[in-house]
């Protein structure tokens, strides 16, 4: 995944990077797709990454394209190198529970 490279600052403040992250909030009534809270960010169901960048299917294509909240756009990215996972936590004893039944 690109972090803050050259490639990946250039794809962001592009005209055609803009128009397309506009059209597909608008698609989606700017509403995150997961919990339908505002959403706030574009994400690539693809990472964006530097053997792809440039292929406008990845980049540029709303079928690639998700609309999240912030918290959504957390859970995507960072639930999976935490030790809990979303709905699951641990009691005062140490052991993990299911917060969802």
């Amino acid at each position: 995944m690109l972090k803050h490279t050259v490639e990946a600052k250039r794809l962001y403040k592009s005209a055609a990077w803009r128009k397309c992250r506009e059209s597909y909030i608008a698609k989606v009534h700017g509403l995150c797709e997961r919990c339908g809270e505002p959403g706030k960010i574009v994400h690539h169901k693809t990472h964006i990454d530097s053997e792809n960048i440039n292929d406008p299917m990845i980049t540029l294509n709303h079928n690639n394209l998700e609309y999240l909240c912030q918290t959504c756009h957390n859970r995507e990215h960072h639930e999976k190198y935490s030790p809990v996972r979303y709905g699951m936590a641990f009691d005062n004893d140490g052991n993990l529970i299911n917060l969802e039944g």
